[in-house]
């Protein structure tokens, strides 16, 4: 099974970790793949990406002639794939070595669709004591609560995600607009539109298995309260427009709600009790924070859609 691994980049600031992520998928053991490098309107970058690549035939390089965005980057690639797969990963991110394996394993394995894997955190700056597994979705990371083990789950982050190839072409790809539908930056969720389009077409999700991992890179922005704070709005706002847009998509997000209430917080608040420590309290209290303001920005976004 051959597999089109697609990377878009855009930035010279970028290039040390986009090479690193380059590399990851070049030095993967599954034998058959090839990487397509989509560089979104950066003549700079694409130069750059041209001399350390261009000679490589398990690369494909090509420049958009203006910026359009990710998602429209990400299918640009996807059209340049001869894969029977199509995988997507982000220039922030490292794969691990088997990456690519476990995937192909669960195409062969479950007649999937679509398959993708756990991101775990590369915390650059150090990893901060409050913030809560529970939250961890907001910096591109896998939290707890996720899924209990490998089997089908709505949609995985966009950097650990995969498609038959020919489905994702059938689905029309990525839906552009979002993030600029009605001219709404604030807008996002891409891969939930996705995969909720795939759910309706072929009445089948994502399949997740945790051993397929990417390591995310968890700069010192994504780590400052104020930063998470603002995050965790407009994902609640996002939230609420997904669930406008697209009324399936909202089962997952009412199912972990239901665990952080009555299971997660509880659990933590006894812990402390009994076990107490400064950080086991800064947890709690950014747990009861972020799960405000992503319900501030759900109501926000009431107002709006």
């Amino acid at each position: 099974m051959r597999v089109s691994v697609v990377l878009c980049t855009y930035s010279l600031d970028l290039y040390d970790a986009f090479e690193e992520a380059a590399e990851s998928i070049l030095a993967q053991t599954h034998p058959n793949h090839e990487l397509i490098i989509v560089v979104d309107g950066t003549p700079e970058v694409y130069e750059r990406v041209l001399e350390d690549y261009g000679a490589r035939d398990d690369v494909r390089i090509h420049l958009n002639s203006e910026n359009r965005g990710l998602l429209a980057s990400r299918n640009t690639g996807a059209e340049l794939a001869d894969g029977d797969v199509v995988a997507f990963i982000d220039d922030d991110a490292v794969a691990d070595p088997d990456w690519l394996a476990e995937l192909v394993s669960v195409y062969e394995d479950h007649d999937a669709l679509a398959a993708g894997g756990r991101m775990t955190p590369e915390w650059v700056a150090g990893k901060p004591t409050f913030l809560p597994a529970e939250f961890y979705w907001l910096i591109g990371v896998t939290h707890r609560g996720f899924a209990d083990g490998p089997g089908e789950v709505r949609n995985t982050f966009g950097s650990n995600l995969s498609f038959k190839r020919d489905v994702f072409s059938e689905l029309g790809g990525f839906d552009t607009a979002i993030g600029g539908r009605k001219g709404d930056k604030n807008l996002q969720g891409g891969e939930t539109e996705l995969c909720a389009r795939l759910r309706q077409r072929y009445d089948s999700g994502v399949y997740y298995t945790p051993d397929a991992r990417v390591a995310h890179k968890v700069f010192a922005y994504r780590t400052d309260p104020e930063w998470l704070v603002r995050r965790a709005f407009w994902q609640g706002y996002s939230k609420r427009a997904m669930e406008v847009l697209v009324p399936e998509s909202s089962g997952e997000e009412s199912d972990f709600l239901g665990k952080l209430l009555t299971e997660f917080a509880p659990e933590r608040a006894k812990r402390l009790v009994f076990h107490p420590s400064l950080s086991g309290l800064l947890q709690l209290v950014m747990l009861v924070v972020l799960t405000g303001t992503v319900g501030l920005g759900y109501v926000y976004g009431m107002t709006k859609w």
